[in-house]
């Protein structure tokens, strides 16, 4: 919540000058965001923390920080908090069905009282729900539906989780009693619990490896949550210190791994620095950037060395081709990967029918360019009726497997 209205906090910070008039409280930035979105965006108005001398030095300034919003709110002629990030908000929430719980024919009677529509493009108020035609048991509903408050979100029914997101464990497609796959960056669980769905909850069929300590937990009550103990096995761990002749039953990957997530709303923010000019803030970003897609180089080359694994999908929930199509290039140029049989698995492979693909001109002195680009999956923030994102699946065949 208070990284959707952060930009607004910077401004009120900045017109109130309350960081120069309290210099001498020592209060970190991170402190004086927080507490100020509790005192002016939170619905109880009030700080959440216990009596200390930074809750006071900011209450003391109330009045200034009130007349600031006040300006805020007739500068960008709205009267409620919640109109100043609208564009903040996603246009459609997504749900799809926990098949571990229910199934969707059920599942739609539990949401009979809303009228069925066609297209996202129809879901311009409350009261009718979209079944998606590219990943099957999700659906779409206006964001202002009391999802929340129903039984089957409250009893795991129902897991909200953006359409793109969906893409990842879709394009994997692991049969049930066949494939064992492992979710490299599994938190805070999405993925996975959709994995469990598409593998019937069967038995230790899924190994989710989290390395953050905070994360770990978040994807342990997710899993709890969507009732799939059965088939996934939680590894505290980093998964680049694994040893891929350890999982030699494991024949699918999801990776999904740290990126810029610039595909996210609000988060394009985040890349900004209004201390700075837009050359050198571009600089800064490629600098970020190389690291990132380094680091996701590394991880996603691992994954492609583990013995029997046939398919990877790698992820990012980022729009720039740095992270994405760079990444694939960079992968598919790498000759141990070249050595081990691994292509980009071609477009009738890979969500067929969505119809925004990848970037041709990253694959640029290839004669497949055009080839590779349509194996890549891209959504765009809120055109495509949810977060930015990309997805794309590499692919080899293994002696003895069928040439079909």
């Amino acid at each position: 919540s208070t990284l959707k209205y952060k930009p607004f906090i910077l401004h009120i910070l900045k017109k109130s000058k309350i960081m120069e008039l309290e210099k001498k409280s020592k209060i970190p930035e991170p402190i004086f965001i927080l507490m100020v979105h509790d005192l002016l965006f939170s619905k109880t108005k009030r700080i959440q923390s216990k009596q200390h001398a930074w809750k006071d030095a900011i209450i003391k300034n109330r009045p200034r920080l009130e007349a600031e919003l006040a300006r805020l709110k007739i500068k960008h002629a709205v009267k409620s908090l919640d109109e100043l990030i609208e564009d903040d908000d996603t246009p459609v929430r997504w749900f799809r069905t926990n098949l571990i719980k229910t199934n969707t024919d059920s599942l739609l009677r539990e949401f009979s009282h809303l009228r069925k529509v066609n297209s996202i493009d129809e879901i311009t108020n409350t009261g009718v729900i979209y079944h998606d035609e590219f990943i099957p048991n999700l659906f779409g509903i206006h964001p202002r539906e009391k999802l929340t408050s129903t039984d089957a979100y409250k009893q795991g029914r129902v897991i909200i989780q953006d359409r793109a997101s969906c893409f990842p464990a879709q394009i994997l497609n692991p049969i049930p009693g066949k494939d064992k796959v492992i979710d490299a960056c599994a938190a805070p669980g999405n993925k996975t619990t959709h994995l469990a769905s598409l593998l019937n909850n069967s038995k230790r069929s899924i190994v989710a490896f989290e390395r953050d300590n905070k994360r770990i937990d978040t994807i342990k009550m997710m899993v709890e949550r969507a009732g799939g103990l059965d088939c996934i096995t939680i590894h505290h761990a980093d998964f680049t210190s694994t040893r891929p002749q350890d999982f030699k039953e494991i024949t699918g990957m999801l990776v999904d791994p740290s990126c810029s997530g610039s595909g996210i709303f609000g988060r394009a923010f985040d890349e900004q620095d209004s201390t700075i000019d837009e050359d050198e803030a571009r600089e800064k970003l490629n600098e970020r950037l190389v690291k990132l897609s380094s680091f996701q180089c590394t991880i996603v080359k691992h994954a492609l060395s583990f013995p029997n694994v046939r398919k990877v999908v790698y992820s990012t929930c980022s729009i720039h081709d740095e992270e994405n199509e760079g990444v694939v290039r960079q992968l598919i140029e790498d000759e141990e990967v070249k050595k081990q049989g691994w292509k980009v698995s071609k477009r009738e492979n890979v969500l067929p029918t969505w119809s925004r693909r990848g970037h041709p001109e990253v694959f640029k002195g290839y004669e497949n360019a055009k080839e590779l680009a349509e194996g890549c999956v891209r959504s765009l923030p809120k055109v495509d009726g949810g977060i930015g994102f990309f997805a794309v699946c590499f692919e080899r065949k293994l002696d003895g497997d069928d040439d079909d």
